[in-house]
């Protein structure tokens, strides 16, 4: 049975994991936890030809497609968990840089 009410709510991430790859295209993978008791793993952050966006977790069927395994329901429940995730990836790899650079820097004396 399938309930019929129609709720607008804020999506309640309440953490959001990041761990960074160097790779082309994959440039990280992700998990986020919602309202502190649901937990998805396997997001993806991509860097596509019009610029990065968040793939869902997904499994490749019999057929060879691939179909998500979690995914918002609409584009304003994505654009915001996008706008989310990719904040943290983005302080992510600032925190990434400045570690990378401190290390540097001492390396050099």
């Amino acid at each position: 049975m399938r309930l019929r009410r129609r709720v607008t709510m804020k999506i309640d991430i309440t953490e959001v994991r990041v761990s960074l790859r160097e790779d082309a295209k994959l440039k990280a993978f992700a998990s986020i936890t919602l309202a502190d008791c649901f937990v998805i793993r396997g997001l993806k952050i991509i860097e596509g030809k019009t610029g990065t966006f968040v793939a869902m977790p997904s499994r490749r069927r019999k057929d060879g497609e691939y179909q998500d395994i979690a995914h918002p329901i609409n584009n304003e429940a994505r654009a915001e968990m996008e706008r989310i995730i990719l904040d943290e990836y983005r302080k992510e790899r600032e925190r990434a840089k400045v570690t990378s650079d401190s290390s540097s820097h001492f390396s050099d004396r």
